[in-house]
């Protein structure tokens, strides 16, 4: 217990001691002043995504897969 009380104390000492960056410069000017930006509606957003990346035969690869490395894991047991 003591040691991870001394742990935390310097970790919270080491990092009370950290610069932080001037987030302030970082965004423009004209960009704090300026207008909100337009919200889109969800239906244009949903429509712009692209179709679901696995294909019908991922399944079965990955059923392979995980049989194989349960037997991987079973040998590693063994040993």
């Amino acid at each position: 217990m003591f040691r991870k009380t001394t742990a935390l104390a310097a970790a919270l000492t080491l990092t009370a001691c950290t610069q932080f960056p001037a987030l302030d410069r970082a965004v423009p000017a004209e960009e704090q002043t300026g207008p909100y930006p337009r919200l889109a509606p969800i239906g244009a957003l949903v429509a712009q995504t692209e179709d679901p990346r696995i294909a019908p035969g991922d399944e079965a690869a990955l059923a392979a897969r995980r049989a194989a490395l349960r037997a991987r894991a079973d040998r590693l047991r063994r040993d």
